[in-house]
């Protein structure tokens, strides 16, 4: 996982698009655990979650924030939060799952999570890692800044800079603000499945893809933390082999995980409780807004109305590159209006 400044705490959270919901138990199971213990789990909770000050990187160069997201003590307001899944190979357990000895790392799922206005609904874009888009110059980690590049896969943002120019490069994509950032590495999704006593899906035909390493029938499968996060990877095995048919993977078992969690009754378990807490804290990145307990468990409290059937999941609409026949670009008018509508 990545961080350019490092700052941290994990909390209460209700929410359907990702691990931010599950972020949610952590208040909740430090209280569980007893008022001895309560000190010392929020201290380790707290301090597991890294954070990026993207705010104060990227300065007033990006979209306006809107006035409906005010301060108020329960935020009402629309919300839009760009969640990445990094496939960092740093870390031992991050390499044994994803392969490979390169020490960078890239977005390999990216999904715009926006909250309506009133915070009773979600809908969940995904943007396809291989879109060509307009890369900003982006400030960088080590200082100075990044070239602007056109032409460039989205995903690359984060390889070239990082959170900041991940967060950058989507606000240009998007003409909106990303009002938050989240971002979840292999191992952690991984322990946070093992910690929920795995995940079940639905998976619609058989898949062998070697490069992920997995090999699995069709019909409903119960996968641990390691065979979930290739189905999360898997795209030889699937269509033509894009990111494409990733993607409709990825939102299956964001909401197989999503039904886990709420079938699991952590609460009368607070050693498990602990151990989904833990897992997702201790791989999660945030923006300095997210990295409290107190803000998360804010925000958590504020989207308690968000339910699986207020939750839409979509793929911005894309076509084949002119210039690449394995990239692909934003389909206009559609991602347009897309976008525009959740501004």
């Amino acid at each position: 996982m990545t961080g350019q400044g490092v700052k941290g705490e994990g909390a209460r959270k209700d929410r359907r698009p990702n691990g931010l919901r599950t972020v949610g138990l952590v208040l909740v199971g430090a209280l569980l655990l007893g008022s001895g213990a309560v000190g010392w789990v929020y201290r380790h909770l707290n301090g597991n979650i890294r954070s990026v000050d993207i705010d104060h990187a990227l300065g007033d160069d990006r979209p306006p924030v809107p006035s409906a997201t005010a301060a108020e003590p329960l935020p009402s307001g629309p919300l839009n939060i760009l969640v990445l899944g990094s496939d960092s190979r740093s870390g031992k357990a991050n390499k044994k799952l994803g392969g490979g000895d390169s020490s960078g790392a890239r977005s390999d799922t990216a999904m715009v999570v926006h909250v309506d206005a009133g915070r009773t609904s979600a809908t969940v874009v995904s943007i396809p890692r291989d879109t060509l888009v307009t890369r900003p110059s982006c400030p960088l980690p080590s200082g100075g800044t990044s070239v602007a590049a056109y032409g460039a896969m989205f995903n690359s943002a984060y390889e070239v800079g990082g959170p900041v120019c991940a967060v950058k490069t989507a606000e240009t994509l998007t003409g909106i603000r990303m009002d938050h950032y989240v971002e979840i590495d292999f191992a952690g999704f991984a322990k946070l499945v093992d910690a929920l006593g795995g995940v079940t899906v639905t998976i619609d035909q058989d898949i062998d893809d070697d490069s992920s390493h997995l090999h699995i029938k069709a019909g409903t499968q119960h996968l641990d933390g390691k065979r979930a996060l290739a189905l999360a990877r898997t795209r030889h095995g699937i269509g033509d082999g894009s990111d494409l048919g990733r993607i409709g993977l990825q939102q299956k078992l964001v909401k197989a995980l999503l039904e886990q969690i709420a079938a699991t009754d952590l609460l009368t378990d607070p050693a498990r409780l602990y151990r989904v807490a833990d897992a997702v804290t201790a791989s999660l990145t945030t923006d300095t807004g997210l990295d409290s307990l107190s803000e998360l468990s804010s925000l958590g409290r504020s989207l308690k109305g968000i339910t699986a059937d207020r939750t839409k999941t979509v793929m911005m609409p894309v076509v084949t590159a002119p210039s690449d026949p394995n990239r692909v670009i934003p389909k206009e008018p559609a991602a347009g209006k897309l976008w525009n509508s959740l501004g």
